[in-house]
C-alpha cells in the first residue's frame, strides 16, 4: 500500500508539473506572438503598401525615444510662440519630420499611423462600413474612464443620443453662473494673495489646476461640487498612475498581481465609483421628491435619460447608474486638462488684439502679478 500510494503521489505531481508546464509555454508562445510575430508581419505589411516608419523595437516600441524626447522638451523653457508642437509632440514631429506626413510608430507592439492629410483625414472620419474602428484600450485604461469615446455600434448610438440634448447650447448657459462664481473666486485668492505689494511673483499652474477642478466640480454636481473636488483629486491620481503604468513593459496578467501600484489603482477606483454612485442616488430622489436642479451635467444628463426612457416606454433604453457613472467620469478626464490648458493660453497669447483677451488682460491686472520673466499676466 505504502509503495502503491508513493507511486500516485508521483504520478499526480508529475500531471501537476505537465499541466504547469503546458500552460507556461502556452503563456510564453502568446507573448512572443504579440510582443514579436504580430508587429514584425504588420511592419512588413505597412511597409509593402509603401508606408514608411520608425523600425519596430521589441518590447516596447518607440515607448522609450517617446519619454526622452518628451524629458528633453520639457527641460527647456517653451518660448511665447503658436508653435506648440515641438514641445508637447517632439517624438511625432521628428516622426513627421523624417518619414512623411503618412507614416507609422509604435506604441508598445501596436502600430500607429498618423495621417497629415486632409483628404484620407475625412475619408477616415466619414467611412460608414466600420473598417476603421475605434483602437482597443489597455485593460487598465478601464480604471481610468470608458464612455461614450470608447462605446461602437448600438451602445454608441443609445449613449450620443441621450448625451446630446444636455450639451444644447441653451443648456449649458444655465451653466454660466458657475463659471462666474469660479472666476470670483480666483480672483478673490489671487488678491489676497497679492495684499498690499506692488509686485507679486505667482505660479498659475497648480492656480489653474484647482480653478478646473472648481469649474468641472460646479458644473458637474452643482451643490455637490465638494464632493466633485475629491472625485477630481483621484480622477488626477488615477490618470498618473495608469500613465505610469502604460510606460512600462507590458507583461499579460501584470495587473492582477497585488503591487502597490495596482492596489492603489483599484482602490481610486473603487472610491471614484462609490462617491459617483451616492451623488447619483441622492439626485435620483431629489427628482421623485421634485426637488432636483437640472442646471449642472448631472442633472441634464439625467433629465435627458429620464426623456429617453419614457419617450420608448422601455427600462433597457436608458443608461444605467453605472453608465451615468462612466460618462461622469470621462467628463472628468476630457476636461480636466483642455480647461486648464485652454485657460492658460488664453492668459499667455502674445497678440493683445485677439477677440476675448482685452477682457482677460483687464481682469488680471486687478491683481499685479509677475510670472517667471514675463511681463503679461499668465
Amino acid at each position: 500500500m505504502a509503495v502503491g500510494d508513493s507511486v500516485s503521489e508521483d504520478m499526480a505531481w508529475s500531471l501537476v508539473w505537465g499541466v504547469g508546464g503546458l500552460l507556461l509555454l502556452v503563456w510564453a508562445l502568446r507573448t512572443l506572438n504579440r510582443a514579436w510575430w504580430t508587429p514584425r508581419r504588420l511592419e512588413r505589411a505597412l511597409r509593402a503598401q509603401g508606408l514608411n516608419g520608425t523600425p519596430y523595437r521589441f518590447p516596447k516600441g518607440d515607448l522609450k525615444e517617446n519619454v526622452r524626447l518628451d524629458k528633453e522638451a520639457l527641460s527647456t523653457p517653451m518660448p511665447l510662440t503658436h508653435n506648440i508642437v515641438p514641445r508637447v509632440l517632439p517624438f511625432l514631429r521628428r516622426a513627421i519630420d523624417e518619414y512623411g506626413k503618412i507614416c507609422f510608430t509604435w506604441f508598445g507592439p501596436v502600430p500607429r499611423v498618423t495621417i497629415m492629410d486632409p483628404e484620407l483625414v475625412r475619408e477616415v472620419l466619414s467611412n460608414k462600413f466600420g473598417h476603421f474602428g475605434k483602437p482597443k484600450g489597455i485593460l487598465l485604461g478601464r480604471f481610468l474612464f470608458r464612455g461614450l469615446v470608447s462605446y461602437e455600434g448600438e451602445k454608441w448610438v443609445k449613449h450620443r443620443r441621450i448625451m446630446n440634448p444636455a450639451f444644447h447650447v441653451e443648456k449649458l448657459k444655465r451653466m454660466l453662473p458657475a463659471f462666474c462664481a469660479c472666476c470670483s473666486d480666483l480672483m478673490s485668492r489671487w488678491e489676497n494673495l497679492v495684499g498690499s505689494e506692488a509686485c507679486y511673483e505667482l505660479d498659475v499652474w497648480p492656480e489653474f489646476q484647482s480653478f478646473t477642478g472648481d469649474v468641472i466640480s460646479r458644473t458637474a454636481f452643482g451643490s455637490s461640487y465638494e464632493e466633485g473636488r475629491r472625485i477630481f483629486q483621484l480622477q488626477t491620481e488615477q490618470a498618473e498612475l495608469v500613465i505610469q503604468s502604460i510606460q512600462n513593459l507590458y507583461i499579460p496578467g501584470y495587473m492582477f498581481l497585488p503591487t502597490p501600484k495596482n492596489k492603489r489603482i483599484k482602490a481610486v477606483n473603487r472610491e471614484v465609483r462609490a462617491l459617483l454612485r451616492g451623488i447619483i442616488k441622492k439626485r435620483e430622489h431629489a427628482i421623485k421628491l421634485g426637488q432636483a436642479s437640472n442646471d449642472d451635467l448631472l442633472g441634464l444628463l439625467m433629465e435627458s435619460n429620464l426623456e429617453h426612457y419614457q419617450e420608448h416606454g422601455n427600462k433597457n433604453a436608458g443608461m444605467t447608474t453605472e453608465d451615468v457613472i462612466e460618462e461622469c467620469k470621462l467628463f472628468y478626464f476630457a476636461g480636466q486638462e483642455t480647461t486648464m490648458s485652454n485657460t492658460q493660453q488664453a492668459c499667455r497669447q502674445p497678440q493683445p488684439a485677439q477677440v476675448g483677451q482685452p477682457q482677460i488682460v483687464h481682469s488680471l491686472q486687478t491683481v499685479p502679478a509677475k510670472v517667471g520673466e514675463q511681463s503679461e499676466p499668465g
